[in-house]
């Protein structure tokens, strides 16, 4: 989580991006 403070545009996207693909892959 430290790194999603260091470069928050980037990582904050990606993030989301995997969270959608965990979501998806869950159901």
């Amino acid at each position: 989580m430290r790194r999603v403070l260091l470069i928050d545009n980037y990582d904050s996207f990606t993030y989301n991006l995997v969270q959608a693909l965990a979501v998806l892959s869950a159901e």
